[in-house]
Order: structure tokens, then sequence, then C-alpha cells
């Protein structure tokens, strides 16, 4: 099963207490808390920019792991957060999974993290998946330095569906407004 939740604005930046990044709700952690009553869920976040409002959220959850694709902080906004580094803490130690890209991924080197990322996800067990479907790591998104093509795209929806997890997508960034659409349909 999955749905497809069309939020705006965005939310992966906003944690508990705060906003950010265009972020005031944290969509996807809302829906995380509450499938997390039901089962073990993972929050995977494709999004260019680093989700540190989510994962400020659940940095020490055993029951929500936190995986994100996104650009090198070291370079990219957020900066202060989405290090290879950050695992998690307390009870959620070894929850947390990031994997900073550098300026200039192309489709077989984002490709080649997704599916170290699904590793990850499929070694902690979830019943559920939400994703923080960001399609601004698009080539021709004016705020990414990533070379992926419209192409990867069905190719990340093909094996998000072949993982078999109930599935939510949360529309979080995208700012190419002429090929947004095609990117989430693919």
């Amino acid at each position: 099963q999955v749905v497809y939740a069309l939020c705006r604005p965005p939310g992966h930046h906003a944690p508990r207490d705060l906003y950010g990044g265009y972020c005031y709700l944290n969509n996807a952690a809302v829906a995380a808390t509450r499938l997390a009553k039901s089962g073990r869920v993972t929050i995977l976040d494709v999004d260019y920019h680093h989700g540190n409002g989510t994962q400020a959220i659940f940095y020490a959850s055993e029951v929500v792991q936190f995986v994100s694709l996104h650009a090198d902080p070291n370079s990219v906004y957020p900066f202060y957060s989405g290090y290879a580094n950050e695992k998690g803490e307390g009870a959620g130690e070894g929850t947390t999974c990031n994997f900073p890209l550098p300026v200039g991924t192309n489709d077989h080197v984002y490709l080649n993290a997704l599916d170290r990322a699904f590793s990850v996800i499929a070694d902690f067990g979830p019943e559920y998946l939400v994703v923080s479907l960001g399609v601004d790591i698009y080539v021709e998104d004016p705020l990414s330095t990533f070379f992926v093509s419209s192409d990867t795209f069905e190719t990340i929806g093909r094996r998000l569906g072949a993982m078999n997890f109930s599935t939510l997508l949360v529309q979080e960034g995208g700012y190419n407004l002429d090929a947004i659409g095609n990117c989430v349909a693919d």
C-alpha cells in the first residue's frame, strides 16, 4: 500500500519547537509518530537538503529510524546537521544514518547510496516506511548541485516499491515548478 501526501510548504527542517528552511510543521514526523504506535517506522529522506528537524525529533528513538541522502552539509544548508558520524543517542543509538553526497552527484552515485540506505533500512526491519520525498535533487532544480536525471525518479520509485512496505510519500522540496510534477509522477 502506498499513499502520497502533497504538503506545502515542506516540513523536514522543523523540529518540535522551531521552524526553519521554509518549514513550519514536520508532516513526516507527525505521520511517523502516529504510525509508531503500531510498529517500527523508518523515515527515508531523499530531499537535497538534510532533514535536520526530523533527525532532531527522532534522534533518541528506538522505534523510528531516520535515514537520509542529501547534499554534504559542509557546503549546503543546514550546515550543522547531516554528517555521517551522527548515529543517534541513548535508546536511539544506531537508528540515525546519514549519507552526505558531494557536489556533482550523478544518477550512479545517488543510486549506489540509495542501495546502501535500503540495506540499513532492511536491517532495522520496519513495519512502515515514510519517505520525505524531495525532488530538488533533480539536475534542473535551482537549489541543487546534483546531476540526477528525471529517469532516476522512476528508478527510485520502483526500488521503493520492491521493498514492499506500507509506504507514505510526503512531498518535501522541489523548486523547478516546470519539472516537479514529472519528477513526482515518475
